[in-house]
C-alpha cells in the first residue's frame, strides 16, 4: 500500500509542495462513487498523520457508505484563482488519488460510546500537482505514481 511517506521518500520536495497546498486550507473536496456509478462531491477534511492521509466520514454519511462499497476516491485540496496581472504568484492546486482503506472509528468525544465515523487510510495511486510555468504562459502537470514516479508535462 503506497502510503504518504512513499512519496515523501520518493519525491521529498514534490511531497513538500503537495502538503504546503493541502495545508493552505482546511476545506478539501473528494470525490466518490455512488451505488449506481455515478460520481459524488463532498466537502471532506484530511490530515497527514504518521506518514499517512487520512481521513473520516460521518456516521450515516453517504461518502462513507460510497467508500466503503468501492474505496476509489480523489481528494482536490483547497483552490485560490490566479489573480489577473498576478498569475505567477499563484501557487497552483493539488490533487491525491487512491483507494480509502478502512482503519476503524472515529470518536471525536472521549466520553462517547458510539463512533462519531469511520476513519479512512489512503492507499495512494496518484499525486498531481497542477500550475502554471515561470512565465504563466502554460499549464505545468507533475504527477506522481508508484509505477512510474514524478513526470512533468507542460501544455498550452
Amino acid at each position: 500500500m503506497p502510503a504518504w511517506k512513499a512519496i515523501e521518500q520518493a519525491e521529498p520536495e514534490f511531497a513538500r509542495r503537495v502538503r504546503t497546498l493541502f495545508d493552505a486550507g482546511r476545506h478539501k473536496t473528494i470525490a466518490t462513487r455512488r451505488a449506481d456509478g455515478s460520481p459524488r462531491i463532498s466537502g471532506i477534511e484530511c490530515e497527514f498523520t504518521d506518514g499517512d492521509l487520512r481521513f473520516g466520514s460521518m456516521t450515516g454519511a453517504r461518502k462513507g457508505a460510497d467508500l466503503m462499497r468501492d474505496p476509489r476516491f480523489a481528494v482536490h485540496g483547497p483552490t485560490f484563482h490566479p489573480e489577473d496581472g498576478k498569475e505567477n504568484d499563484w501557487p497552483g492546486e493539488a490533487k491525491i488519488a487512491g483507494r480509502a482503506i478502512p482503519a476503524g472509528p472515529v470518536k471525536t468525544e472521549e466520553t462517547s460510546e458510539q463512533p462519531d465515523g469511520e476513519m479512512f487510510i489512503a492507499d495512494i495511486t496518484e499525486v498531481v500537482i497542477t500550475g502554471l510555468n515561470a512565465g504563466a504562459t502554460r499549464l505545468v502537470i507533475e504527477s506522481w505514481t508508484p509505477e512510474r514516479g514524478l513526470r512533468k508535462v507542460e501544455r498550452d
